[in-house]
């Protein structure tokens, strides 16, 4: 997706851009010689999440624009209001606003204290509409004004609630604002859309949140960067209102090869929350071995399966995974099944765990259980999709995936 200069002397406001899409975003609005404004917390190194404002600044002024960092938390009005006057007083005012700053954490009612409610909420739906209204009056004598809030389509499908109420909420708070603001400002013929990818995106948030073996199933976030770049490029007057998906958006504009954003070129990818496709939907033109296809897994149910993970059990897979699982299997075959791969033999079966409470809870449908371990159904797409819910060590249970793998060839 070439740069066409319609963002040159352009100031762009973004929300949380110091790493992932929101810095994608930046450096494809730099290329064209804009002022891009980086609004974000991280100003010291993270110990687990890469990049600061001051080393995006230095690479979003690499690609041709000129960057202001401002040390912003979105959850203070003070924060805000003084970031925005900086950049009206650099740059002379603010001509479009990407609120892309977001938390999240995929955990059910009882397991999300109100710290972490008040986070994703303070953030997501409350900074969304914060930021947007600090920007507001200069918006409204910017040249082709734009709102882009990087958020989903409003999809009132209870599996998306089930899981991570508290974050769900938050995220479609900021697709509210879209629905809202793109009706209130339309006299002031300023553009309010949301923007939400297709697909997983590679960024160290989703190391951190279904690590790094997830990547593959993943797309750059340079597809994100390029169709942001699309909307707020087209005119502010009649395009508004809109809840585009990335991919969408990019082939109106012609273009065909999306498998350049894979990281794995000709991977199977991974489904992103609140949209309503199958793995198998998503991945319907890949060859059949490469999206997986159709085993017998099924025919031996969970009985079957836990015949070929005890006969995979080792000391080496229990010094690597050291987690008990507990699987709460719906569906057909209705059951309690544990698994421990901590204490010596290791290996499961029927019954809650002998050793007492698992480090890990997961619940879905026993053929879903069955699939995951034949291959034919990634653990994480089925954790994004609702199909499966974990409570305890999100991180242990990641683990398991390699047991998973070596089960693919023997289910």
């Amino acid at each position: 997706m070439l740069n066409t200069g319609k963002l040159a002397g352009r100031t762009i406001f973004i929300s949380g851009a110091s790493r992932g899409i929101g810095k994608a975003i930046a450096i494809k609005c730099a290329r064209d010689g804009a002022n891009v404004v980086i609004a974000a917390k991280t100003a010291e190194p993270h110990p687990k999440l890469p990049g600061t404002i001051y080393t995006a600044a230095e690479e979003i002024e690499a690609a041709g624009g000129k960057c202001l960092p401002c040390i912003v938390d979105i959850r203070y009005e003070d924060q805000v209001q003084s970031a925005v006057e900086q950049a009206v007083q650099k740059f002379g005012g603010i001509d479009i606003l990407v609120n892309n700053a977001s938390a999240i954490s995929l955990t059910g009612t009882l397991e999300t204290p109100m710290k972490k409610y008040d986070l994703m909420n303070g953030i997501n739906a409350r900074g969304t509409y914060l930021v947007s209204q600090k920007c507001l009056p200069y918006l409204k004598t910017g040249k082709n004004p734009h709102i882009l809030n990087i958020s989903p389509p409003l999809n009132m499908q209870p599996h998306w609630f089930k899981g991570h109420v508290a974050y769900t909420m938050a995220k479609y708070g900021m697709s509210m604002c879209v629905l809202g603001m793109a009706e209130e400002l339309k006299p002031d013929r300023i553009g309010v859309n949301a923007l939400w990818p297709l697909t997983a995106i590679s960024t160290a948030a989703m190391d951190m949140l279904a690590g790094v073996d997830a990547q593959k199933q993943c797309r750059k976030p340079e597809i994100m960067a390029d169709a942001a770049y699309v909307m707020v490029t087209r005119d502010s007057k009649s395009y508004t209102g809109n809840f585009a998906i990335d991919q969408d958006v990019l082939k109106e504009e012609g273009i065909q090869d999306l498998d350049q954003y894979s990281c794995v070129p000709g991977h199977p990818l991974m489904p992103d929350f609140f949209l309503d496709i199958t793995a198998e939907e998503l991945n319907k033109d890949l060859p059949q071995a490469a999206a997986g296809g159709a085993s017998q897994a099924a025919a031996g149910g969970p009985a079957k399966t836990f015949e070929v993970i005890n006969s995979l059990v080792s000391e080496d897979i229990l010094s690597t995974v050291k987690g008990v699982f507990q699987f709460n299997l719906t569906g057909a075959e209705e059951g309690t099944w544990h698994l421990d791969l901590k204490n010596t033999p290791g290996g499961g079966g029927a019954g809650e765990p002998p050793s007492g409470k698992p480090d890990v809870l997961m619940t879905l449908d026993s053929a879903d259980f069955v699939k995951m371990f034949a291959g034919e159904l990634q653990p994480t797409q089925a954790f994004m999709s609702g199909k499966l819910r974990i409570k305890g060590d999100l991180a242990m249970a990641i683990k398991l995936e390699k047991l998973m793998g070596q089960m693919k060839s023997k289910l």
